[in-house]
């Protein structure tokens, strides 16, 4: 199975963890990147994610992210057909750089995008070339 996690996911353990939601997330997120590791997920990666969090304005955060993407099975660039998709999610109300995860996600063929937040999810919900979920749900479906 091969998964992509956006920003905000990779972000997730660095928010305050006295929300019950977050910290919920945040133990989901760590075990997905155990699995990862452990070679049971694969990990796919993308210029956008680059581009996100070379803007994070905390060097540890950054540099934290940054070494996941040594554990990708896959890496894209932004292509021509990446663009295109984009736009047509941009089109369908979700945001820029949302779409263009989404957009490089499906490029690589992954089966899911895996989010912490609620409005991509919700708006993602009538595309058919991948599941757009949070960490939790990821892990209630049982996933492996």
């Amino acid at each position: 199975m091969k998964i992509y996690l956006d920003n905000s996911c990779f972000n997730r353990p660095f928010d305050d963890q006295k929300q019950l939601r977050i910290k919920l997330e945040t133990e989901a997120k760590l075990n997905i990147q155990e699995r990862i590791l452990e070679k049971g997920i694969e990990l796919a990666w993308s210029y956008i994610l680059d581009f996100e969090n070379e803007a994070n304005p905390f060097e540890h955060r950054r540099l934290a992210i940054r070494g996941w993407k040594n554990h990708a099975s896959v890496d894209t660039d932004e292509t021509q057909e990446i663009v295109e998709k984009a736009e047509r999610f941009h089109r369908m109300g979700i945001k820029s750089k949302d779409s263009l995860h989404l957009a490089c996600a499906i490029s690589m063929q992954c089966e899911y995008l895996l989010t912490t937040d609620d409005e991509l999810v919700k708006k993602a919900e009538g595309i058919k070339e991948i599941k757009v979920t949070d960490p939790i749900s990821f892990i209630k479906e049982g996933t492996e």
